[in-house]
């Protein structure tokens, strides 16, 4: 089993930034690859972003393509999304996924992923 919490979340205004924080637990982090979701209110689950288990290899959504980083620092345990250029639509519950799967694969989807976090929130206060 891995438990995964995230934090760093909070109100931002459009243009601001916010980097969000994912802590693993109960298995080798570098055992996985880790993805980032959201979901906005009334709206699906969606992709963000996903990083390989070195940290080389990543993946993004076109709608976060040159504003957000996902990065991991493995000998902490953490998966991290730096935010920047926040946008009003970015307003979303973020969540933090570990998948079993290939370790030097990309992963976009949903089922693709095995453990999930609680989310945190990401409001923008404009």
């Amino acid at each position: 089993q891995v438990q995964l919490v995230e934090s760093g979340g909070g109100l931002v205004q459009a243009g601001g930034s916010l980097r969000l924080s994912c802590a693993a637990s109960g298995h080798r982090f570098s055992d996985h690859v880790m993805g980032w979701f959201r979901q906005a209110p009334g709206k699906e689950r969606e992709f963000v972003a996903t990083v390989n288990w070195s940290g080389t290899g990543t993946h993004y959504a076109d709608f976060v393509k040159d504003r957000f980083t996902i990065s991991r620092d493995n000998a902490k345990n953490r998966l991290y999304l730096q935010m920047n250029s926040l946008k009003a639509e970015d307003t979303a519950v973020y969540l933090c996924a570990a998948t079993l799967r290939y370790l030097d694969g990309l992963y976009l989807a949903e089922y693709e992923y095995d453990y999930w976090g609680q989310g945190t929130q990401v409001t923008d206060s404009s």
